[in-house]
């Protein structure tokens, strides 16, 4: 409603005198204030603020009067009097002396001079004004209270009584009334003899005059507060009656609020009590309190000491309250707290230290609430005679603050727009700068039932209405327009403020005139015609209608008011308007679709119809009076109306399903009286709705029935003229803000799937919920409310020297108003279910099921209740929580929604939780059978709190086998380490709360929390594995003891049998791709598993079924023979040139990783003589740490064995020379192009460039071959080879078969699947002749080398048990090293350096088996 903003400001005295202001009162313009010190009295300008005229009393004269207390200005500014401490009143009459200015403004070369501007010397220049002692009255005793009554001053004194002097004819027109004879009585319906105040020393300590309850308001020096009221219109002691208000006992000070008939009275222990008048009974009826909550202000609320000062702002929407201790509070009309100075940045420091409040002595608004002047009640302290130099201007203690207000204060006709606008005295601030908002289909159309882009829904349409959502909500920053300053100049202040629906123009009014800003164009527009703009001004505010201005002024010229309509895109001028006369003066205006609806000074409604009129270049408006509603006999005053608008809400049963189309209706009246939401519908109870020939203009023409009161203590009314069939219940609601209530929505039941609406089932229901924000506007389809709040910047620090300690930047914060917003979705559910509404819930929440933050409403409605119930102290006799748990199930979310509530809440409640919603493993296998795992990951943690380990690992194992199926890798990393967490040697019971530091709660949420954890932790090699140290924050104490390597070791076997388990199954089914994807992301062991799986699960059965999978998976195409063979003329030198391009080719950016270098693999005796034409020329390991820590790439570097040989694959990095690597193959090419190569010819390298499948697939494959090739699983590199019909690896692959020690079994193997591969090619694919044809002398020879083979008996037992011994002992050792803290042995040192690559390599092995660019050399 209204926001600080900026630092406040302090006024610069110009006068040698050094007395302290005391008393601070602006005249009622607000456009001078008058400042009282002891004895002297002071005329200031407001805007700008400078001293106009100072009179200070002669020492005689204050001898005799006394020092001055207090000011009070005639209505009509020519006056003021002055009490003074001895009882008198001084009247000063104000002449001004006529075209007489004090101050001019100076503009600069070349400006546009505003001098031929009417008005333009009163609103530039201060004027000149003398102050003459006119009267002096002494009423003989001290006087307490000053209050200016229409043409009469109301003075109550210390003797009990209350003068009644006229501002003329003072002396004879005096009347004194003892209050003794004043009668007093709880309500005016007693008899008339009601008790008297019965004390002689019961005498008024402060009142106010309210004029539209005719009385004022009092405050009795015993604490007591009353209301006085003249039975009549005379004014004597006979006629006044008084009412108690019954509660308050110890009230301080009081202030009325005119427009919503509220008395606020202070009261000594802090609090604000705010009071109205019954007008049935005249009895004082309590309203709301005005007090600081110990949640807010902990430290400070019960210490404010009594109020001292309550002060109502100009548009009656606000007020100030302020305590003898000081601080400032501002709070909305009926309660809400918008700002206080006695918590935050305005309390304390930057370093913390306490801050003294600001104490002030006297305070008031300025013009139409920009600013509060407040007189500073510390300075009187600090006020030290130390002054340099006597000319210098004297700082004194008068603060402005400034305030930024939200156009609905003055202009409740906003209250149907969706945007955020705030209005300050020279600026606007919008929240939809953007032109995006344009492409908001929510907005293209008034008449939106033509508009089909609303029918379906708020996100069908996507990108569009997504897109205005975000301008609305967006970002935290305003968009601020500077008013015009030539507009400013002469106009100012700034009266009203309205945008149009599509947020792209704003109007602003001031004191003539008005002027609209596109934000397309970034242009104003104002009147050229001068005269024009000074002879309007606007009395009942503006709106837009499409691209009109729509606003209510006043003729100066013809003494007129009138309707005028200004079309934007013309130039502002009055031959462009169009006007219509107007028989009283406008109070208010407002559009609903084409109907202008005012309200006006004789209580009367009128509605007119706007209709546009294509004329020519510009088209223009017309305008036709359409009904007229008087509501004289229910507004006591026209004044307490605080908005009207036209509505299409209605209660009755005409509206069901089958008719929205009259849902667009102007159907009712809403009318804010005085807080009081009054609403007038048609009455259809006549015939015209049976006459169906009428003509359909007749039906808008219904009388309206009498009025009904919907709701109490109303600040602002939101409702839309839209319409949306999925979204009715939003759409056709009324919302209603209730200041400290927060907000009331009535929403409209609707019977569902047509059926007939139960009779005892209402149309409608009304429906509290609190929010923690002011509310400013309402998004009607996103189920959200748009507010702004007050924030705050320290730049004390900026400030460290002594002097500067009185400077307002180190005394006071930086004010800045911020946009904020908030759901309000969950509160209106769990009321409709708490009244067992839940078919209506259901209705609502499925219509707003695809907002974007949906899930989140479910989550908090399920929080706040959980929260409520599990910490109740008392039983709750009816829990909400089983019933929202049945509603959320009705949602596929409800899985999630229930495990995310509990991961933010507390372990002690959930319990309760559960046992709402269901069981936790009943709910993990829902997620499991769902397909949801990372929902099902969630669970988990709750299973390891609320369950024995047995259990959680049950359910982990189950959760980790599903994982791995699906492939969802970053999940099987997590739960890896849940597993080992697990299985760190927990107790077998479940931690009684999680806040002891436990294993089994830390670990499964650090785990699942910091997710930044490097792959190593989960990518231990093979025999390394037991080298494991653990990746969470140990326990410390006797916890830590658990971790013992026996229960490490078993748990890391039990993940290993699982993942062996799982290799073992893709190899059967002959997913290799799967395999390498699972290799690389979990950091399995796959050479190693290969080398024992040899002779089993990595053997391989059926050749020709195994290559038609790998080229199906790795989408490698069948070849074909051409056309024509032709005879290549490319003879072995050229082609070998062309494979060693095509391995450049393959080694772009990133090369292929390897996981798997293993020392136990690499140096088995098998490996030793596979290669030995291979160069033994080796790189140290050493080389990968020389590159430094921002190397992306990894090695497969060869390691040294004992017998100096070397294992064969080995890739490079791109930084060293790609020589070594194309060496070594070129070296195995040359072995073997002898044998393959010249006795064959080769089809044209085009057709084997596109017989090649993807790139990545390439890439993959080679990897998988050099895989194999480590782990001796010949069989499958020979399939390998043929698909990629590289000769070159076949030949390898058998001249390792000759050359060593090679299980004949395998040979067999190989030789039976390429005769069988051989036989397939034959009938189905002939495209693979060519290459068997090639390689065919080489089958011919293995199958006479493995007839020429010795017994294998002799050699197996040997073999086999050479590995053995060459693995076990070598796991054994390391795992020795590191359980008895040994440092581990030169080979052990190679295992660490290995291990050190592959933390390097792993994140590069996922991406080789994912997207990016995949590029190997296999060497």
């Amino acid at each position: 409603m209204y926001f600080l903003s900026g630092w406040p400001r302090r006024l610069v005295c110009p006068l040698e005198s050094l007395e302290q202001p005391l008393h601070i009162q602006t005249d009622p313009q607000r456009a001078f204030f008058a400042v009282l010190s002891p004895s002297q009295l002071s005329i200031w300008y407001c805007r700008p603020s400078v001293l106009i005229v100072s009179y200070k009393g002669l020492s005689k004269a204050a001898s005799q009067f006394g020092s001055y207390k207090q000011a009070e200005w005639r209505p009509d500014s020519t006056m003021i009097a002055v009490s003074t401490a001895n009882g008198y009143i001084l009247f000063f009459e104000i002449p001004s002396a006529r075209d007489k200015y004090l101050y001019e403004p100076v503009y600069p070369k070349g400006s546009p001079h505003m001098k031929g501007t009417p008005h333009y010397k009163e609103e530039q220049c201060a004027p000149s004004l003398n102050l003459e002692m006119k009267k002096v009255l002494d009423l003989q005793a001290p006087i307490t209270s000053l209050q200016s009554m229409l043409e009469d001053l109301l003075v109550a004194t210390a003797d009990g009584f209350l003068h009644l002097v006229h501002w003329d004819g003072m002396t004879n027109g005096r009347k004194a009334i003892n209050l003794c004879t004043v009668p007093f009585s709880v309500d005016l319906q007693s008899s008339r003899a009601g008790s008297f105040l019965g004390f002689e020393d019961v005498y008024i300590r402060d009142m106010e005059y309210c004029a539209t309850l005719d009385g004022f308001a009092v405050v009795f020096n015993d604490g007591r507060v009353g209301f006085i009221t003249p039975m009549s219109s005379r004014f004597t002691a006979e006629q006044l009656h008084g009412v108690w208000a019954q509660d308050v006992v110890d009230g301080t000070c009081v202030a009325v609020n005119n427009k919503y008939r509220l008395m606020a009275f202070g009261c000594a222990n802090g609090s604000v009590q705010v009071y109205t008048i019954d007008t049935t009974t005249g009895a004082m009826q309590f309203s709301h309190k005005l007090e600081l909550t110990p949640k807010q202000y902990p430290d400070i609320w019960n210490k404010t000491g009594p109020v001292k000062l309550i002060r109502w702002s100009p548009d009656c929407c606000v007020v100030m309250v302020t305590w003898e201790c000081g601080g400032l509070s501002l709070w909305s009309v009926f309660g809400a707290q918008l700002i206080c100075t006695l918590g935050g940045d305005f309390a304390y420091q930057s370093d913390g230290a306490k801050k003294d409040p600001l104490k002030i002595s006297s305070m008031t608004w300025g013009s139409e609430g920009y600013h509060l002047w407040v007189i500073d009640g510390n300075s009187s302290s600090n006020m030290k005679p130390e002054r340099d130099g006597s000319n210098q201007a004297h700082q004194f203690g008068i603060l402005q603050f400034h305030f930024i207000k939200s156009a609905l204060t003055v202009n409740p006709c906003m209250s149907n727009q969706e945007q955020v606008l705030l209005q300050g005295e020279d600026r606007l601030y919008l929240n939809c700068g953007d032109a995006t908002q344009t492409q908001n289909p929510r907005n293209t159309s008034v008449h939106s039932e033509h508009n089909p882009a609303r029918e379906r829904g708020p996100f069908s349409d996507g990108s569009l209405d997504a897109q205005g959502l975000s301008t609305l909500l967006g970002h935290r920053h305003w968009h601020v327009v500077q008013i015009h300053s030539t507009y400013l100049e002469s106009n100012w202040p700034i009266r009203f403020s309205a945008i149009d629906k599509l947020g792209q123009n704003v109007a602003v009014v001031g004191k003539f005139g008005f002027a609209h800003y596109s934000l397309l164009t970034k242009k104003w527009k104002l009147f050229g015609n001068i005269t024009q703009e000074q002879n309007m001004t606007v009395t009942g505010g503006l709106a837009w209608w499409n691209d009109f201005i729509v606003l209510a002024c006043y003729n100066l010229n013809d003494h007129q008011e009138e309707l005028r309509i200004y079309l934007r895109t013309s130039n502002l001028d009055n031959a462009f308007a169009h006007i219509t006369k107007v028989q009283a003066d406008t109070l208010l205006l407002s559009v609903f679709r084409d109907i202008v609806i005012l309200f006006r000074a004789d209580c009367s409604i009128c509605l007119y119809s706007i209709e546009r009129r294509p004329e020519g270049l510009n088209p223009t408006a017309s305008i036709q009076v359409l009904q007229e509603v008087s509501m004289s006999r229910y507004i006591p005053h026209p004044f307490l109306v605080v908005s009207v608008t036209l509505t299409s809400v209605r209660t009755e049963t005409g509206i069901t399903l089958k008719m929205p189309q009259q849902a667009c209706e102007a159907e009712s009246i809403m009318l804010n009286l005085a807080g009081q939401l009054i609403m007038l519908q048609r009455d259809r109870s006549g015939p015209q709705i049976r006459d169906k020939d009428n003509n359909p203009n007749q039906r808008k023409h219904l009388p309206f029935c009498a009025p009904v009161v919907l709701a109490q203590s109303v600040e602002n009314v939101w409702t839309t003229c839209r319409i949306n069939k999925q979204k009715r219940h939003l759409l056709e609601a009324l919302w209603l803000s209730c200041g400290g209530a927060g907000m009331k929505v009535w929403l409209p039941l609707f019977p569902r799937d047509h059926r007939k609406p139960h009779s005892f089932l209402s149309r409608r229901i009304m429906l509290p919920f609190h929010i923690n924000i002011y509310p400013l506007a309402v998004l009607f389809e996103d189920a959200l409310v748009l507010g702004a709040v007050n924030d705050t910047v320290l730049y004390d620090c900026l400030y460290t020297q002594t002097s500067a300690r009185e400077h307002l930047e180190v005394l006071f914060p930086f004010s800045i108003v911020e946009r904020t917003s908030q759901i309000y979705l969950h509160h209106i559910l769990r009321q409709l279910l708490v009244r067992n509404l839940g078919e209506q819930a259901l209705l609502l929440a499925h219509s707003c099921a695809t907002l974007p933050y949906f899930p989140h409403v479910l989550e908090l409605m399920l929080h706040e209740v959980l929260e409520e119930e599990a910490t109740s102290r008392e039983p709750i006799p009816d829990p909400l929580l089983p019933t929202v748990a049945k509603f959320i199930t009705e949602f596929p979310l409800f899985l999630q929604t229930v495990v995310h509530c509990a991961r933010k809440t507390e372990y002690a409640l959930w319990n309760y939780l559960f046992a709402a919603v269901g069981n936790p493993k009943d709910l993990f296998e829902e997620c499991l059978m769902a397909q949801d795992l990372d929902t099902a990951a969630s669970y988990l943690i709750i299973l390891q709190n609320m369950e024995v380990p047995a259990v959680s690992r049950q359910h982990a194992t189950l959760l980790f086998n599903t994982a791995l199926e699906q492939g969802k890798w970053d999940l099987c990393r997590h739960m890896i380490r849940f597993l080992k967490a697990i299985g760190s040697g927990e107790t077998e019971t479940p931690p009684a709360t999680p806040t002891t530091q436990e294993p089994s709660s830390s670990s499964g949420f650090e785990f699942f929390r910091h997710r930044s954890i490097s792959l190593s932790q989960s990518a231990e090699n093979l025999h390394s594995k037991f080298n494991l140290t653990k990746t969470m924050s140990m326990p410390s104490g006797p916890s830590g003891k658990r971790w013992s390597k026996d229960s490490d070791c078993a748990e890391n076997m039990y993940i290993d049998m699982m993942l062996w388990r799982h290799a073992r199954r893709l190899l059967e089914e002959i997913k290799l791709k799967d395999l390498g994807c699972f290799a690389a992301q979990l950091g399995f062991e796959l050479i190693g598993w290969l080398c024992k799986e040899r002779a089993r699960a990595a053997r391989v059965e059926d050749f020709v079924f195994a290559l038609k999978k790998l080229h199906k998976d790795f989408l490698w195409p069948f070849p074909v023979i051409p056309a024509s063979s032709i005879n290549s003329p490319f003879k072995n030198g050229k082609y070998k040139t062309a494979v060693g391009e095509q391995l450049l080719k393959s080694q772009s950016a990133d090369t292929f990783v390897n996981m798997e270098m293993d020392t136990g693999v690499s140096n088995t005796p098998r490996s030793r003589s596979w290669l030995g034409t291979v160069s033994s020329s080796q790189r140290e390991i050493d080389t990968v740490s020389s590159h430094g820590p921002h190397m992306q790439d990894a090695f497969l570097s060869p390691l040294l064995s004992k017998g100096d040989e070397c294992s064969i694959g080995s890739a490079t990095d791109l930084t060293e020379t790609s020589s070594m690597v194309d060496g070594d193959w070129t070296m195995v090419d040359e072995n073997f192009s002898s044998l393959s190569l010249t006795q064959s010819e080769l089809e044209h390298i085009s057709l084997e460039l596109a017989s090649k499948g993807p790139h990545k697939s390439q890439v993959q494959l080679r990897y998988l071959l050099h895989i194999f090739m480590e782990a001796g699983c010949l069989d499958w590199c020979v399939i390998i080879g043929l698909i990629l019909r590289e000769s070159s690896v076949i030949n390898q692959v058998f001249s390792i078969m000759q050359s060593s020690d090679t299980d004949r079994e395998i040979c067999q193997n190989i030789k039976t699947g390429l005769y069988a591969v051989d036989k397939w090619a034959s009938t189905d694919c002939p495209g693979y002749k060519p290459f068997l044809n090639i390689i065919k002398p080489q089958i011919q020879k293995l199958s006479e080398i493995t007839e020429e083979q010795v017994q294998p008996e002799a050699f197996q037992p040997v073999n086999s048990s050479k590995v053995t011994e060459q693995m076990n002992p070598r796991a054994e050792e390391s795992r020795n090293s590191s359980s008895h803290g040994t440092s581990p042995q030169s080979d052990a040192g190679n295992s660490n350096a290995s291990r050190h690559e592959e933390d390097k390599s792993s994140t590069e092995d996922e991406d080789s088996f994912q997207e990016g660019s995949y590029d190997c050399t296999v060497s």
